[in-house]
C-alpha cells in the first residue's frame, strides 16, 4: 500500500505543481502589452507571487509618473470602510440616519445602510455634478440628493452615494477626536502599504475629499494596493474582512463594494463596464454580467475611467496594473490575451 501511495504521489504531484505555478508566457505578456499600448496605455505591470513578470512604460512615461485612477479611488475608500468597521468606528449594516440624523424623519431614506451607499443600491440620484470643482461642499450636496429609487431596488453608479459615506465617516471621526477622512485613509491604508508622501487627490473648499475619483498614483503604488488585496487584506484587516467588498448584490452581481467582479464567468454575458456606465442607470441590465468569460471567476477589478485597471486574480496569485489615457479598451480582449494557454 505504501508503495502504491508513493507511486500515485509521483504521478500526480507534478500535475498539481504545474497548475499551481501557471504563469503567463512571454508571448502572452508581449501580446497584452501590445494591445494595451495600441489603446493608449501608459504603463503595464504584471506581478505573480510578488515577482515582476512585466513592467513597461510608454515613451514619456515612467515609474515615477502619477496618473489619475478615476473610479479606482472608490476601491481605496471601500477598503477604508472595512478598516473602520474592524476598528469599531462603524458597522456596514448600521443605518446612515444614525449618524446623519437629519435623515431620521425621511421615510425610506431613514433605513438606508452604509453598505448600500458603498454598493450603490441606496437609491439616491447619481449626483454627477459632484465631479465638478464648482461644488464648495460636496458632502452637503450629496446628503441633499433626492431619492430616485427605493433602497435596495436599483444599482445607481455615480459619486453621490459614496460621497454621503464621506460625511458619515467625517462625523464618526469627529466624535473620536477630529481626524479627517483623508488622514484616516492615509494612516490606516496608504502609508502602511508604502504609498507615502503627498498623494494628489481632489478636495472641495471645506477639505472634503472626492471619494468617487480624484486620487493619483503611480503604477507601482497601485500595484502595492493590489498585492495587499491579493492577500485578502492581511496585515491591515482581520481575516475574511475584505470579503465585504467582494459580494455582489441582487441588482448587480458584478459589483461588490468598490470592485467589479467576474463571478458569472465562464457562462455570463460579457459586458464592457465603461460603455455600460455611459447609459442612464435604469437602462442597464447587469443580470449575469461578467468582465471576461476566459478569466477565472475569482477575478476582481478596481476599474477607473479612461482604461485605468487594477486586476486581482487570487487563484493565479496575479496582480495587473494598467494606466491609460483612453477608454477605448476591452477588459475581455486584454485578459484573454494575457491568460491564454
Amino acid at each position: 500500500m505504501r508503495a502504491l501511495l508513493m507511486l500515485l504521489a509521483a504521478v500526480f504531484m507534478p500535475v498539481t505543481a504545474c497548475l499551481a505555478v501557471w504563469t503567463p508566457s512571454p508571448d502572452n505578456l508581449d501580446a497584452a502589452w501590445e494591445y494595451s499600448a495600441s489603446h493608449h496605455g501608459y504603463s503595464l505591470i504584471v506581478l505573480q507571487n510578488r515577482r515582476v513578470l512585466l513592467e513597461r512604460y510608454a515613451d514619456g512615461d515612467g515609474p515615477g509618473a502619477r496618473h489619475k485612477i478615476y473610479s479606482g479611488t472608490k476601491g481605496l475608500w471601500c477598503v477604508a470602510a472595512v478598516a473602520a468597521q474592524s476598528d469599531g468606528l462603524l458597522d456596514l449594516d448600521e443605518r446612515v440616519a444614525d449618524t446623519i440624523t437629519e435623515w431620521r424623519d425621511r421615510p425610506g431614506r431613514d433605513r438606508i445602510t452604509i453598505r448600500e451607499l458603498l454598493n450603490f443600491t441606496a437609491g439616491l440620484d447619481p449626483g454627477f455634478h459632484l465631479h465638478s470643482d464648482g461644488v464648495p461642499d460636496r458632502d452637503g450636496y450629496a446628503v441633499a440628493l433626492p431619492e430616485v429609487a427605493a433602497p435596495g431596488d436599483s444599482f445607481i453608479y455615480g459619486p453621490g452615494q459614496i460621497q454621503v459615506f464621506c460625511e458619515v465617516l467625517r462625523r464618526k471621526l469627529a466624535e473620536r477626536g477630529g481626524e479627517t477622512p483623508w488622514h484616516y485613509l492615509t494612516r490606516r491604508v496608504l502609508r502602511p502599504l508604502g504609498i507615502a508622501g503627498t498623494v494628489p487627490h481632489r478636495v472641495d473648499a471645506l477639505g472634503n475629499p472626492l471619494m468617487a475619483a480624484g486620487v493619483q498614483l503611480t503604477a507601482r503604488e497601485w500595484s502595492r494596493f493590489g498585492e495587499f488585496l491579493l492577500t485578502g487584506g492581511q496585515r491591515l484587516l482581520p481575516p475574511g474582512a475584505l470579503n465585504a467588498c467582494l459580494c455582489g448584490t441582487a441588482r448587480n452581481p458584478a459589483f461588490g463594494m468598490g470592485f467589479w467582479l467576474n463571478r458569472e464567468a465562464p457562462y455570463g454575458r460579457t459586458v464592457n463596464v465603461e460603455n455600460s456606465l455611459d447609459y442612464d442607470w435604469w437602462r442597464v441590465d447587469w443580470d449575469a454580467a461578467c468582465l471576461c468569460p476566459n478569466a477565472p471567476r475569482d477575478l476582481f477589478v478596481s476599474l477607473g475611467s479612461m482604461g485605468q485597471r487594477l486586476y486581482i486574480i487570487p487563484s493565479l496569485d496575479l496582480v495587473v496594473v494598467r494606466l491609460s489615457g483612453d477608454s477605448d479598451f476591452s477588459d475581455s480582449q486584454f485578459l484573454s490575451l494575457l491568460l491564454q494557454r
